[in-house]
């Protein structure tokens, strides 16, 4: 062991420090005869050791002055900050002269944004560089914020592209305006409800982080449609069972949110409940909503034609409400969407739900709700948003289609993890909330 230690100094140093000891025995002839005692020592040199020879290999290469030195002031800018400066350049006409042609303004912007990117990335003093190095995390980070400039700079190229400028806004609002915008919020809507919170309160207000917070919270809720009537159902008129069809894409989660509500609808407020269900292309999943129905104590009926569809209806007469799962369909199917159009037509549903997954782009989600429109859509339902990127998009379709919203879901698990549409939820999210 003595030696041991000896060649520990001596090949890592007089302050080396002892991890790890390990003692075995090694060799031998026969039964452990012969064999010699092994000393196993894991060191490593003492950091403070380590920390000072950095210092010092650092004065040697970049010059740092000496200790009681005078040092100079170390300088960053953080993405944000260059967010700001994009736009603020944009609004003031710095970045693109108005008579630039459109390629020479886009090169004229790329250039600003490469320049700056690379002075928000690259600080100023070499150590801070150094020492960004060392914190993944804060490597992490900044990708995180140089992806958002990005798509940021991107926005602003296409409102240039398009003869747009970005709003005229106080400074206080204007970060609250690129925070939407980070959302996927667009920009027109985006700017209304900063310009409706800017009306609301006055310039002393701005100021106030809370103040605008509520504002912009409340302006975002009034523009969510919600249903609040999914909570406490009128009596239909026709003195039918309240009958509901879900319809929608394939893979947005139509057969588990229809077992959530019926077991919400059993369970929580004791209604008597019948389904029905068309999708008899996936095996797997009739048998899903089988068992589903068998634990929640509910009737299934699975009907593969329109006069199946009657009959099940006639035999769910006594129940108060009718939930309908439809096949999943493909919203560029146009044969089979005219024949969801024929059950849908002998169902004669009071309300027809188009699902739609929150993980979807926009453009997708428009495209389902045009194409479903033959169905006669009345309500949306949102699910999926515990996998959801941003939030943003869920306000820009609800805008776009008028329709009221109904639920949304927050997981696959049954019965829980879905709950009635709320705009002031909503909002919270599409800020920056958290799901929980």
């Amino acid at each position: 062991m003595a030696e041991a230690l000896a060649t520990v100094k001596r090949e890592v140093g007089p302050d080396a420090v002892i991890v790890h000891t390990r003692t075995y025995r090694r060799g031998g002839l026969f039964f452990g005869f012969g064999a010699r005692t092994v000393v196993e020592i894991t060191a490593k040199e003492d950091d403070r050791r380590i920390a000072r020879r950095k210092r010092l290999a650092r004065r040697d290469s970049v010059g740092e002055p000496v200790a009681g030195a005078a040092r100079p002031v170390v300088e960053t800018q953080t993405a944000g900050d260059l967010i700001r400066r994009t736009y603020l350049a944009a609004r003031q006409g710095e970045l693109l002269p108005a008579t630039a042609a459109p390629t020479s303004a886009s090169a004229a912007l790329s250039a600003t944004v490469v320049a700056a990117a690379t002075a928000a990335a690259t600080p100023v003093a070499p150590v801070a560089a150094r020492a960004a190095v060392r914190e993944p995390a804060a490597a992490e980070e900044l990708c995180r914020e140089m992806a958002c400039v990005r798509r940021m700079v991107e926005r602003v190229m296409q409102m240039q592209t398009q003869q747009k400028t970005p709003p005229q806004l106080p400074d206080s609002l204007f970060d609250h305006y690129l925070a939407l915008l980070k959302q996927d919020v667009t920009e027109e809507l985006a700017q209304q409800i900063i310009e409706q919170v800017q009306g609301q309160l006055t310039p002393l207000q701005w100021e106030d982080q809370h103040a605008v917070r509520e504002a912009a919270r409340n302006a975002i809720a009034s523009r969510f449609p919600a249903d609040d009537a999914m909570t406490k159902p009128a009596p239909t008129a026709d003195g039918r069972p309240r009958t509901i069809a879900l319809v929608g894409p394939t893979g947005v989660g139509k057969t588990t949110t229809i077992a959530k509500l019926a077991a919400t609808f059993k369970l929580k407020q004791a209604r008597h409940v019948g389904m029905i269900t068309l999708d008899t292309y996936r095996i797997a999943a009739v048998d899903q909503l089988r068992t589903y129905a068998d634990i929640i104590g509910i009737p299934l009926h699975v009907v593969a034609t329109p006069a199946e569809m009657d009959a099940a209806l006639n035999k769910c007469r006594g129940c108060e409400t009718i939930l309908i799962d439809t096949a999943g369909r493909s919203q560029r199917d146009d044969p089979k969407l005219d024949q969801l159009r024929h059950f849908m037509s002998v169902a004669r549903p009071h309300e027809t739900h188009l699902v739609l997954s929150s993980i979807c782009t926009q453009s997708v989600m428009l495209d389902a709700v045009e194409r479903f429109s033959i169905v006669g859509i009345d309500k949306i339902i949102f699910t999926k948003l515990d996998e959801a990127v941003s939030f943003g998009v869920l306000l820009n379709v609800a805008q776009r289609v008028g329709k009221q919203l109904s639920y949304i879901t927050t997981g696959q698990e049954v019965p829980h993890q879905i709950e009635p549409s709320r705009g002031d939820r909503l909002a919270d999210l599409v800020l920056g909330g958290t799901l929980s």
